[in-house]
């Protein structure tokens, strides 16, 4: 049955990857779905995008143990941080100017909005260095469940994975993705509502058992204050806003995230996304978070010592019925595939645009860039596959870890000069390259020198969520202190939001 149910849903997959051939005969079509994506589409993409097994096993497992039920926190945070302001703030903007300076890719964003061939390389160069460690962490959630429905070796898990992604992404690109996140967003969306009634019920139903069981747990190492893991805002604050504000800000400043913006259709189709990926995420993040701050009751079945973190929400699931587990299975299936599809053309893209076009191979026809960026898309796949080999058997076991790494650098490098770049004429191209060297910088020193760091910033959480907030800093304060950008290219630049349709461009879209 479970088997019957997987295979189901690749013929589907692969299916509609093949149908939605026709959209990619040009670059603009294979990478953007030819910026006429509606709202549904739009708004799943980028929920699906956001959520995969790294949230559901990696950060529910870890911070629904370490916080306890106050690790819904970080959903809510996803929902209202992540989705809504994003939307609002990020969503029109970027639609509006990214067509203006014809930029695909956030690179290419850089490139075209401050003049400057050597921003748009080295954030090419960034974006494809640590977009492989996140695509890793996706192999691995995945595998735990793979391993529990049906005992299936992690390698196998790997290849199946991959291939599948590689076949859909390839044949049709952006626009059988965004198809193919619509429809994974559903099995997300059903998928977690089930399973949470299913585990609470397991134990006696949300109140009956489950929030007063929680709150006769005690982990004296993490806090002596009786029923901590059943308070409001658990047993670490400090820590748990951090991990709100890696998981939610940070996607303002991924390119897979903000590059949804670009393909938007209209404005009827910003505003009904906006709400409609506030509401994916808020199910599907609130629902994740709040399932794992229930782990601790399970505690009988887990040694989190020897297994791991990522090994909680495996566990929390093992005694459900068949059905359930083929469901969940599928559920972050769904999450993964969508997630790895946006990567691999996030960054494929990127490399094919913005590092080989014009700086090694020059007049590159439209045909030639959608072939390299489709063998781009197979050599991602294939180098993080590797890596995620070689991350299981080596002493990075925690999903959460590599997360934090990966969206601390991207997010850390892009979030503060792309926002500042929408709304304000004065950001300059230093600001831009000395935000892009302090976060990966950071990043990579967090990873080789942890233990030299302050307590505080050991945790690759952590780091990741100082290196977001410093850029806001960096990017104002360096701007004061270097070279202006020409005015007549930036008054050029900004005169897109000022081209009338009934209203200006940034009250509305128009058609």
């Amino acid at each position: 049955m479970k088997l019957a149910i997987l295979i189901l849903y690749f013929a589907v997959l692969i299916g509609i990857g093949l149908y939605c051939r026709k959209h990619t005969t040009d670059v603009n079509g294979f990478v953007l779905g030819g910026r006429s994506v509606g709202p549904w589409l739009t708004a799943f993409a980028y929920g699906t995008s956001y959520f995969s097994a790294v949230v559901f096993v990696g950060y529910a497992g870890q911070f629904g143990w370490k916080y306890g039920i106050a690790a819904t926190w970080a959903g809510i945070g996803n929902a209202l941080i992540g989705s809504l302001l994003a939307w609002v703030v990020l969503g029109r903007r970027t639609r509006i100017m990214t067509q203006h300076l014809d930029s695909a890719t956030m690179p290419q964003f850089f490139g075209e909005r401050f003049n400057s061939r050597a921003l748009k390389v080295a954030a090419s160069v960034i974006i494809f260095i640590f977009l492989i460690p996140y695509t890793a962490s996706l192999y691995n959630g995945l595998s735990r469940l793979f391993g529990m429905a049906f005992d299936i070796d992690y390698s196998v898990c790997i290849i199946i994975m991959a291939v599948l992604t590689a076949i859909y992404v390839i044949a049709g690109g952006y626009m059988a993705t965004a198809i193919n996140d619509f429809i994974q967003g559903i099995i997300m969306l059903v998928g977690i509502v089930a399973v949470i009634a299913a585990v609470l019920m397991s134990k006696g139903g949300f109140m009956a058992f489950s929030l007063n069981g929680l709150a006769q747990i005690s982990d004296p190492e993490v806090s002596k204050a009786p029923g901590i893991f059943a308070s409001f805002f658990g047993p670490d604050p400090l820590g748990l806003l951090f991990v709100v504000i890696l998981t939610s800000l940070g996607t303002w400043g991924l390119p897979q995230m903000v590059q949804k913006f670009y393909a938007i259709k209209d404005e009827s189709s910003i505003k009904t996304g906006t709400i409609i990926s506030t509401i994916f995420a808020m199910i599907v993040a609130g629902g994740s978070y709040f399932l794992g701050g229930f782990g601790r009751l399970f505690s009988d079945q887990i040694d989190v010592e020897a297994n791991g973190f990522d090994s909680i929400i495996p566990t929390m699931l093992s005694g459900l019925p068949s059905v359930l587990i083929a469901l969940v299975v599928i559920l972050v299936l769904s999450a993964s595939m969508s997630t790895l599809s946006s990567l691999v053309i996030a960054s494929s893209s990127t490399l094919t645009i913005d590092f080989i076009k014009d700086n090694f191979v020059k007049n590159m026809s439209e045909k030639k860039q959608v072939l390299l960026i489709r063998v781009l898309i197979v050599v991602f796949i294939a180098i993080s596959s590797v890596l995620a080999l070689i991350q299981y058997k080596s002493s990075v076991t925690f999903i959460a870890q590599l997360m934090g790494v990966s969206w601390g650098a991207l997010a850390g490098s892009f979030l503060a000069p792309f926002m500042y770049s929408l709304y304000v004429k004065w950001v300059t191209k230093a600001s831009c390259f000395v935000c892009f060297i302090f976060s990966s910088v950071l990043m990579i020193a967090n990873i080789f020198c942890r233990e030299s760091f302050p307590v505080i910033m050991q945790s690759p959480i952590n780091c990741g969520a100082i290196a977001m907030l410093a850029g806001l800093v960096i990017v104002p304060v360096v701007s004061l202190f270097t070279p202006k950008p020409d005015k007549a290219m930036v008054d050029s630049t900004f005169a897109c939001y000022d081209k009338e349709n009934t209203v200006s461009q940034k009250t509305a879209l128009g058609k």
